[in-house]
């Protein structure tokens, strides 16, 4: 298991769009991926649209990912990335 905290950098935050993006970065590793606010416990499905939304997670909020399995280490750099980039936004 592998885990780091990112802060969310687009000024729209985790919307339909950037939420998108994620998952289609997610579903292409193994591992089992986690997300959640860090100042709550409570971790979620990382490869569901529905959780994504859900969370509405906007700009300057932090996360933790959790990352859990035979690529996990791949899986976290690649998702960590890509929330710094700030989604193309």
């Amino acid at each position: 298991m592998v885990k780091d905290t990112v802060e969310i950098i687009n000024k729209s935050g985790l919307h339909a769009r950037p939420a998108s993006d994620f998952i289609q970065a997610a579903m292409k590793f193994k591992s089992k991926i986690s997300i959640g606010r860090e100042s709550e416990e409570q971790r979620l499905d990382a490869k569901s649209i529905i959780t994504m939304l859900s969370l509405g997670l906007s700009q300057g909020e932090k996360i933790e990912l959790i990352c859990e399995g035979e690529d996990e280490e791949e899986a976290l750099k690649t998702l960590v990335d890509l929330i710094n980039s700030g989604f193309g936004e």
